[in-house]
């Protein structure tokens, strides 16, 4: 029998996903289970939208253009220029969903071996798209004793070798829902500029930035050859199976690289475009009641976490996820137990474990990610299954490492 891939052997598993036969027979024994695992929300996917696409007339279902469909390009550009950026539609290139975005980014922009720089905790599956992509994921790590803020110039200089090509970051960040900063994205400008690299920058989230509104890569000055964008409708508009993403670049050589991947994909989904373009035309209300919506899920979870014996939250500024440090030596362990072991009144709750989240060997082990993506009242439930789940774990820890000389009421 012929052996497969090295490469599909070693790819690294998805933390939200790879807890799910578990989780499959935990629900076929009789427990609800609330799915706090996976950015995927409740909220009803823009309902004015999709009345209006049910009523599309269509005969054939046609390939699009490899770079998406042109209305729904010209489009973007009014969306973009809501955020006082001023983009060409060549400029902006149609994807399915932000993970093949990002995969582009990858092959356009770095050859198998080079390096990119990424902060640390980060969206879990930059780590597969990296190995399959044959590039080295370089991390920095950030810290919730300070709100998981960017490290130091001087620490990303140091990170900095001849293979490296890329800083990506994601903003508001996934997991932790931190937002950075203008101060923080011009010091990463100028560390981009002074030693040539790209800059990716994850913007999926861009609505929900709950204090302040986001700082785009795209409004920094003197990025245009050095910023690239990755961009979704799945977590906008609660519509993660229309599979629409997009990369944004004004540096026309990584466009042209970008393009002959896109041409031999064919092309993105055209459902999905229509979709999304309709979306667009009157999202106003919607965003603010979504936004207004995860404000009050973000609020109720920090709460409930707070008043929990040895829990350190920090407060997120954005995205619907919520990263805590937890009095467990064993985070991937505490999650299988809440699973496999463990019920509340006919109830677990199901996370994603921290180290999942990290390149770096051992960090995480007393982390997990929190995705807020339930109404109210189902968090309220979910909370107090994990409250009473601390009570009885087995494994616990007398309070979370480091805790002892923090409040654990961190807000950025």
């Amino acid at each position: 029998m012929p052996d497969v891939s090295l490469r599909s052997q070693t790819v690294p598993l998805s933390p939200f996903r790879k807890l799910i036969p578990l989780a499959d027979r935990a629900r076929a024994a009789g427990k609800h289970i609330y799915h706090l695992n996976i950015g995927q929300p409740d909220i009803k996917t823009h309902p004015t939208a999709v009345a209006k696409f049910r009523q599309l007339p269509w005969q054939i279902l046609d390939y699009s253009p490899s770079n998406g469909i042109d209305s729904y390009r010209e489009a973007l550009r009014g969306y973009y220029a809501r955020f006082d950026v001023q983009l060409q539609a060549d400029e902006i290139m149609v994807t399915t969903g932000g993970s093949e975005a990002i995969l582009f980014f990858m092959l356009a922009c770095l050859d198998p071996g080079d390096e990119i720089i990424v902060p640390e905790p980060f969206y879990a599956n930059y780590n597969g798209y990296a190995h399959m992509a044959g590039v080295t994921v370089v991390p920095i790590t950030c810290y919730i004793e300070t709100g998981f803020a960017l490290p130091s110039a001087d620490d990303f200089a140091d990170k900095i070798t001849e293979r490296t090509r890329a800083i990506m970051i994601t903003n508001p960040n996934n997991p932790t829902g931190a937002c950075y900063s203008r101060r923080e994205l011009v010091r990463m400008a100028e560390i981009v500029r002074e030693h040539d690299l790209f800059l990716c920058a994850d913007e999926v989230y861009r609505e929900f930035s709950y204090d302040s509104p986001l700082q785009s890569v795209l409004q920094l000055p003197g990025l245009e050859d050095h910023a690239i964008v990755i961009d979704s409708v799945s977590k906008r508009y609660s519509a993660t199976g229309a599979r629409v993403g997009a990369l944004v670049c004004r540096n026309l050589r990584v466009r042209e690289s970008v393009d002959r991947y896109a041409k031999l994909r064919l092309s993105p989904p055209g459902l999905g475009q229509r979709l999304s373009e309709i979306m667009l035309e009157d999202d106003g209300a919607y965003l603010e009641g979504v936004k207004e919506d995860y404000g009050n899920r973000r609020d109720t979870v920090f709460r409930r976490l707070q008043r929990m014996p040895g829990v350190y939250a920090y407060c997120p500024g954005g995205a619907f996820y919520l990263f805590a440090r937890f009095p467990v030596s064993d985070s991937e362990d505490f999650c299988r137990w809440l699973l496999e072991e463990f019920e509340h009144e006919g109830a677990t709750v199901m996370l994603s474990p921290g180290p999942g989240f990290y390149a770096t060997a051992g960090r995480g082990s007393d982390e997990c990610r929190i995705a807020y993506v339930l109404n109210v009242d189902d968090l309220e439930r979910a909370m107090d299954c994990l409250e009473a789940a601390l009570e009885v774990y087995p494994g616990r820890t007398v309070e979370s490492v480091g805790a002892e000389d923090l409040s654990g009421d961190l807000r950025p």
